[in-house]
């Protein structure tokens, strides 16, 4: 019986990524790596599980050489207006990411929303909108068998390194030299 159960919600949830992940929009994913590959610094910002998939996003993007950091690290340099603010918030009004993004205004940085509520403040703040078309706590979307936004957090990081393979490529990064940069106090 259990068996038959996983099996199944493994098949469902991996169509369920499927149709997110081919629901965004080209033009939205090329303005994302474009502004990854021209600002200076990178910060990012996202809360709950939502800041566990960026995470992972962050580290990535160091390996391919892009400086970046997570919003509030111990050693955040300062943002400024060659820079970008990467904003994970399914809703696209959780209070801590809202804040940081109008701060970054202040200091004239890009703004890109990775999110599932398109008309969201956050949205309406940003520079570039990657619409995930998932059921959010505020939008509609593709819905889910998973509780409440796992889709979403599932997809971001799934999403991430989708990105990353395609930075790596225009970088012209070969496997070694992403490799060279990977934490070796392990």
């Amino acid at each position: 019986m259990l068996q038959n159960s996983y099996s199944q919600n493994e098949k469902t949830i991996i169509k369920e990524l499927d149709m997110v992940l081919s629901s965004i929009e080209n033009m939205q994913i090329e303005q994302l790596i474009t502004a990854l590959l021209t600002a200076e610094k990178v910060f990012i910002i996202g809360v709950g599980r939502v800041k566990i998939s960026l995470s992972a996003l962050a580290k990535r993007l160091n390996h391919l050489g892009i400086k970046t950091w997570l919003v509030g690290d111990i050693n955040e340099p300062a943002i400024n207006n060659n820079d970008l603010l990467l904003i994970g918030s399914g809703s696209g009004e959780s209070v801590i990411p809202k804040q940081i993004a109008i701060c970054a205004q202040k200091y004239h940085a890009k703004i890109a929303h990775l999110t599932s509520s398109p008309t969201s403040t956050i949205a309406k703040m940003a520079n570039i909108v990657v619409d995930f078309h998932c059921n959010s706590k505020s939008g509609d979307g593709i819905k889910t068998i998973q509780p409440m936004t796992t889709l979403f957090e599932q997809s971001l990081l799934i999403f991430g390194d989708l990105i990353c393979l395609e930075l790596a490529k225009r970088k012209q990064l070969t496997a070694s030299q992403v490799a060279s940069q990977h934490a070796n106090l392990e």
